[in-house]
């Protein structure tokens, strides 16, 4: 049985590049301060059905070689204005499509101004991007060179956030314990943030100290928070401790109708073993509106049900999920093949690795698999690593 759970660890701690995510950043300063600017990029337009204002022609600025300082300055010789809030709505949209080095200009032009005040926001937005345009070394000393005034619960959280999704667990604790010596007043995000550290190294065994620590500041949980927790407590099917977050969960004053799902979804299945719909995918089925946080909570389900053996409920979470309309990321095909792969059914692991391989909504990953098939041989369970090796070389995955 240790064996079974200790999978599931390894799982958790290998999914943490599908959650993370690739950061599309550049290498150094060098590099970029090498590119050419394109005059005529800043030109306006003179297409009459093509607007011709500050943000369309930052946005017509395709390729992160150009210089959307030019078309900042090239505005302003045109005796325009530039108010701060149309540039944080400039910025707010090419981050939101990745073009984090025009960004990070319009975030360089803004602090670079006396007439514009600069918010906690504006320095924490600046510290997300130079981590992604110029490497988290450069992110450390923005922040160490910010005045003391500007060293906020916010700031500290955004080099944090930085730390976390570089992996940098000593970096990150260090950070966190100068964020206590500064007496700042946190909120969950903050603890968060390391929680979610802990989750992408494997370190799962920390975060019930982070919380225990929230507890004793009076910092009140949000759902992610419970999420992280559930998580921790899913890696060694800690039934008990999952029923006592969720006691605490459904102690909290007023939730919201997300919570109440959350709290329900997992309740129908540590409850008992049925489900409160004769359907089997009428729960899952009508919580369409799911978000990404909360899909750790599927996970937990298939891991608590592969522990316990019961592939009918097996089968009926992975019906349930593959009907709806959210996306998977390699974790969850990761989960329930190691579920159906320790109760001895191939059968369903190379249907699912079809599903995975045709999918519309994700790609297949093969490093998933090599993870995975890598983790059963380190916890021992040979027979399952040479079942799989069979498959995934069979489906064409593997070549040797």
């Amino acid at each position: 049985m240790a064996a079974r759970y200790s999978i599931f660890r390894s799982i958790i701690r290998n999914g943490s590049k599908e959650r993370q995510g690739l950061l599309r950043s550049f290498s150094s300063r060098t590099e970029v301060a090498n590119y050419q600017f394109d005059e005529r990029d800043s030109e306006p337009s003179t297409d009459a059905t093509v607007s011709d204002d500050l943000r369309s022609r930052i946005l017509r600025l395709r390729l992160p070689k150009r210089s959307a300082t030019n078309v900042l300055h090239r505005w302003v010789s045109e005796g325009n204005d530039i108010s701060i809030s149309e540039l944080r709505q400039i910025s707010k949209e090419l981050r939101k499509t990745h073009r984090f080095k025009h960004a990070l200009e319009i975030s360089e032009w803004m602090v670079s101004r006396e007439e514009y005040d600069i918010t906690d926001s504006d320095h924490a937005i600046r510290i997300d991007l130079m981590t992604k345009v110029f490497g988290i070394n450069a992110a450390e000393r923005y922040f160490e060179g910010l005045p003391p005034s500007a060293k906020t619960a916010e700031t500290y959280t955004a080099l944090l956030h930085s730390y976390a999704a570089c992996k940098l667990t000593e970096r990150a604790e260090d950070l966190f314990e100068r964020t206590k010596e500064a007496n700042l007043s946190l909120s969950a995000v903050t603890y968060n943030e390391l929680m979610t550290l802990y989750t992408s190294v494997g370190q799962l065994d920390k975060i019930p100290s982070i919380y225990e620590e929230m507890e004793r500041q009076e910092v009140a949980p949000d759902l992610f928070t419970y999420n992280l927790l559930l998580s921790s407590s899913a890696a060694s099917l800690n039934i008990d401790e999952v029923q006592r977050i969720l006691e605490k969960m459904s102690g909290q004053s007023d939730p919201d109708e997300s919570w109440l799902r959350y709290i329900n979804l997992v309740k129908v299945y540590i409850s008992s073993g049925q489900l409160v719909n004769s359907d089997c995918n009428s729960l899952v089925e009508s919580e369409k509106s799911i978000t990404q946080r909360e899909w750790i909570t599927y996970d937990f389900l298939v891991i608590l049900y592969g522990g316990m053996g019961n592939k009918d409920k097996l089968d009926q979470i992975w019906k349930s999920l593959i009907s709806t309309k959210q996306k998977m990321i390699g974790r969850n095909y990761a989960c329930i093949i190691a579920s159906y792969l320790m109760l001895g059914h191939s059968k369903d692991v190379k249907e699912i690795l079809q599903q995975w391989k045709q999918s519309t909504t994700t790609e297949f990953d093969v490093s998933v698999c090599s993870r995975l098939l890598s983790a059963f041989g380190e916890v021992g369970l040979s027979e399952e690593a040479a079942a799989f090796h069979l498959l995934l070389l069979d489906e064409k995955v593997l070549t040797d």
